[in-house]
């Protein structure tokens, strides 16, 4: 799993870990810290730090198997592109009742993607 992934996965699921495991976490992917660094700074080991990290990310992976937040959320957005796309090549129809309805349909893809 690539690293953005894996930043999709904690924004969804991190509030489910624990202290520990969330700071370890944002210090690797978000900080970018070696597993050096990390246990200096949380004054273990660096097998404890890569235990934690592998247990971590082990965790957020079966949370998204088991609920799915993270891949609902990426099938939504394609959708969302799909319908934006359509309505805007009916933006310029000449019917206006069919380009008005093509603003409608924009300015709610637009809402959804907030």
């Amino acid at each position: 799993m690539d690293a953005l992934e894996m930043s999709l996965l904690f924004d969804y699921y991190g509030g489910m870990l624990t202290d520990k495991q969330r700071e370890c976490f944002d210090m690797r992917h978000n900080q970018d810290l070696s597993l050096g660094e990390i246990a200096q700074a949380l004054g273990v080991s660096r097998q404890a730090v890569c235990d934690n990290l592998t247990r971590t990310e082990a965790l957020l992976r079966r949370m998204e198997e088991n609920v799915g937040c993270v891949s609902r959320d990426l099938r939504t957005r394609k959708a969302l592109r799909r319908i934006a796309e359509a309505a805007r090549s009916l933006q310029g129809h000449p019917d206006a009742h069919v380009a008005k309805q093509a603003e409608s349909i924009l300015s709610a893809a637009q809402e959804l993607e907030e």
